[in-house]
């Protein structure tokens, strides 16, 4: 869903974020927020508390038909070959 809106900044550059944007995405006085710039573009994401928890499953049906322990066999195979020349 997008929703657009506008702020100002402040004299000590700060900005505050529309209700909207807090309710949707949960933003809580406190959280930390990751500030990202692309293309010309400010981009605000919070921040998780855990990266590990917030990346667990990330892509999965990519490795579902992909047998993971021959992949990482081929893998570590083909390091092994570098690291020898």
């Amino acid at each position: 869903m997008s929703h657009q809106s506008t702020v100002k900044v402040s004299r000590r550059h700060q900005i505050a974020l529309p209700s909207a944007a807090r309710q949707q995405l949960r933003i809580r006085p406190g959280d930390r927020l990751i500030v990202d710039i692309q293309d010309g573009m400010l981009i605000l994401i919070p921040k998780p508390e855990s990266f590990t928890a917030f990346m667990a499953g990330l892509h999965k049906e990519v490795w579902s038909t992909i047998n993971t322990t021959t992949y990482l066999q081929e893998e570590r195979s083909a390091w092994e070959k570098l690291k020898t020349g």
